[in-house]
């Protein structure tokens, strides 16, 4: 492998020369600049980052740290995340902690090895405070991790929306699947979604589940197989998820959406456009959320490390309609 001294050597100019070039230092003139330039490209010569890093205290990467790479939202995230950096020049290095807070402390501390310009951490699911020491910008998104700003959507107001949707299509038998009582974003979303529908004299049945496909068609099977008159005719869920897995249950049933049970999801991952029927739901910018976190921890645009919060919108397909009144 080629290494600077190998180009320093070729150049016929000190290994100094060669890496004052790499700093783009101004000291260095222009034609012994444009010479170790050629040699760095006729040797194809790659420089170390984490040792150029070293020297100056910070490297061109950034880390990522998500719970689930399955997760459709978070693999979207990590997607616009690292379009966004490489655009900008920076590479982006990815952990999976599988939502176990101790993997998440050792994925950041093993990252702040690679002395990283900044961190941008979606916590587990159950929430966590900041377990470590350092100067590196890092923010949290999606999710609260004490003693990290955070940047996300409104959870609740966007489970409001849900709610809000709902009620103006005329329904009143309304049930939600919520995610686990253990996660604050779940608890966030479930008191939106009830209260806005308390706010209009509705009542909910609420059961609790994961944010996952399973639990949606599970408890959308408990929720669904009952006599016409006592199964709600819309369901609300915490996550798309939830909401495809609910679809499922409805066709096992031989329900129809939405003319026997209106369905409204949370998050507007690719395949809520992909289902039959494609699938009303909370939209969350995750494009924007990214370019927000990476500014904030780069400093790009001026955009300060703190709390930033998005809003989520409703995006209405067909597997909502108003209530047939019988």
């Amino acid at each position: 492998m080629v290494n600077i001294k190998d180009v320093a050597a070729r150049a016929n100019v000190s290994v100094g020369t060669v890496s004052r070039v790499l700093a783009k230092n101004e000291t260095v003139g222009k034609e012994l600049r444009e010479l170790v330039e050629a040699t760095i490209r006729e040797l194809n010569f790659r420089p170390n980052g984490v040792a150029r890093g070293l020297r100056r205290s910070r490297t061109d990467m950034i880390g990522l740290v998500i719970p689930d790479i399955t997760n459709p939202f978070f693999a979207e995230l990590a997607k616009h995340v690292e379009a966004i950096a490489s655009s900008a020049g920076f590479s982006v290095l990815l952990s999976i902690t599988n939502d176990d807070p101790k993997i998440e402390l050792a994925q950041i501390d093993s990252l702040l090895k690679s002395y990283p310009t900044g961190l941008i951490v979606v916590p587990t699911q159950f929430g966590a405070s900041k377990g470590w020491s350092s100067d590196v910008a890092t923010v949290a998104v999606d999710r609260r991790f004490t003693g990290l700003p955070l940047i996300s959507v409104n959870h609740y107001r966007g489970a409001g929306l849900a709610a809000a949707h709902l009620v103006a299509l005329g329904h009143e038998r309304i049930a939600y699947i919520a995610g686990s009582a253990d996660a604050p974003v779940s608890r966030e979303r479930r008191a939106g979604f009830l209260n806005t529908l308390a706010s209009a004299g509705v009542r909910c049945e609420a059961v609790e589940g994961h944010f996952d496909y399973a639990s949606g068609e599970t408890l959308g099977r408990f929720l669904l197989d009952r006599p016409p008159h006592e199964r709600p005719t819309a369901i609300a869920t915490a996550s798309d998820q939830q909401a495809i897995g609910l679809l499922r249950a409805a066709s096992d049933l031989d329900l129809k959406v939405p003319d026997d049970v209106s369905i409204i999801g949370f998050d507007d991952i690719p395949l809520a456009n992909l289902v039959t029927p494609r699938l009303t739901t909370i939209s969350q910018p995750v494009e924007q959320i990214a370019a927000r976190a990476f500014a904030a921890i780069t400093g790009a645009d001026n955009v300060p490390l703190q709390d930033d919060y998005l809003e989520a919108t409703l995006v209405v397909r067909g597997s909502t309609a108003a209530l047939l009144q019988v």
